[in-house]
């Protein structure tokens, strides 16, 4: 699983690093679907092989279930994200939604999961607050990425905003529609890791998608379809993809800080997944 992960990896980082040097060069890229499906390959193979199967198919299902449900409301109301709809560029849809926009959610998700979770390092995930506070940062993390993504990607035809927007056509409305699609789905996602040894993301194979999220980042800062995203990128993905790996690298324990916690109160037992890690 492990050889597999690291070949994916390979191909991520081959694409991310075709489109950053397209100013000036051409090279072979599978394009937005390919992309998407190597990407998302990664990010399955890769919790696989550091949270076992169970935890993986759980949260990958809580993140697609979750992210097609909203969209497919946004899409149909425009009350979640503004008023959009979907091009045929993505593929085929299930609804008004292309089935590979579920996809592209985990492929999003997982990383910036990842990296919340390093920029946390320390934090009591087993209190509540703990616990919502670390939910709250991956939204936010997996938010900003939206902010450098979707202005060129709807420039590019895949989806129209139909109303346009104040952010270089994009409403700001959108970006609190990801907060909330994420912050549901990591808070029950902390739930599913709770209790689970190496909950802290460590050096080396577990830190990949880490690096991912940051070269990504780095990919932006070079000339683009909307050239002021160069600086929207550095600030809103590269700062703190590079600080995730600063605190992953330099901490000299990788205590998780779980030790001698108050535990969730009674009410909130429920929520807790009995799922074992299979490592």
């Amino acid at each position: 699983m492990k050889t597999a992960s690291w070949l994916l990896f390979a191909g991520v980082m081959y694409v991310i690093l075709t489109e950053a040097i397209q100013p000036w060069a051409m090279l072979p890229s599978p394009g937005n679907i390919g992309f998407t499906i190597i990407f998302v390959l990664f990010a399955i193979f890769h919790c696989g092989a550091c949270a076992g199967w169970r935890t993986t198919g759980i949260f990958f299902a809580i993140a697609a279930v979750v992210s097609f449900l909203l969209e497919e409301i946004g899409v149909r109301t425009g009350w979640i994200y503004g008023a959009y709809h979907y091009s045929g560029m993505l593929g085929p849809k299930l609804g008004d939604v292309p089935i590979l926009i579920p996809l592209a959610w985990f492929m999003m998700i997982y990383p910036s999961w990842l990296v919340a979770r390093a920029l946390l390092r320390g934090v009591n995930v087993k209190a509540v607050g703990g616990l919502t506070s670390l939910a709250a940062m991956a939204a936010i993390v997996m938010t900003a990425w939206d902010t450098v993504m979707d202005p060129g990607m709807a420039a590019a035809g895949n989806w129209v905003w139909e109303r346009g927007g104040s952010y270089f056509g994009v409403p700001l409305h959108n970006y609190f529609g990801w907060l909330l699609t994420t912050f549901l789905v990591y808070l029950r996602a902390g739930f599913l890791w709770r209790g689970k040894r190496g909950f802290v993301v460590e050096k080396g194979f577990p830190c990949l998608p880490v690096v991912v999220y940051a070269f990504y980042g780095c990919s932006y800062t070079v000339p683009r379809r909307v050239p002021a995203l160069q600086v929207v990128a550095f600030f809103a993905m590269v700062a703190p993809g590079l600080l995730a790996l600063l605190q992953i690298w330099l901490a000299r324990e990788p205590a998780e800080a779980n030790a001698n916690v108050t535990e969730f109160p009674s009410w909130a037992e429920g929520l807790e997944s009995n799922d074992v890690s299979e490592r």
